[in-house]
């Protein structure tokens, strides 16, 4: 939720709250495509926000090893400024996290890590 201080989830970024939502579907076998899946599709729960939602990215494949998931996404990061890149982070790692129950998240985008891919975008702001 953006800008409520944390009064409904965990606070980080810009004073925003991470809260996780159910979504519809059967998971299956594949909870972590699933989970991926419905972030990138850009839907979003009244007074939520979804920082992935003008993005065009797909997921390619992901693992777990018991402790660490791994991610593999291509595509095209748009957001809406430099608020966006910690939501960005946050969402697509705690819902890789959730989704598999790992303690560690590691994510990429068209072969570059997370966190590289962030700072290259907000330089380029």
């Amino acid at each position: 939720m953006v800008d409520d201080g944390g009064r409904h989830g965990i606070r980080f970024g810009c004073n925003d709250s991470l809260v996780g939502f159910a979504q519809p579907g059967d998971g299956g076998n594949v909870p972590l495509k699933a989970a991926i899946g419905a972030l990138l599709d850009g839907g979003q729960p009244a007074n939520a926000y979804n920082a992935l939602g003008a993005s065009r990215l797909t997921f390619l494949s992901g693992s777990f090893d018991g402790t660490t998931v791994t991610v593999y996404l291509s595509g095209t990061l748009n957001h809406g400024g430099s608020c966006d890149l910690p939501r960005v982070e946050a969402q697509l790692t705690q819902t890789a996290l959730e989704a598999t129950g790992a303690v560690k998240a590691e994510i990429y985008i068209n072969g570059e890590t997370l966190s590289d891919y962030l700072a290259r975008m907000s330089r380029s702001r």
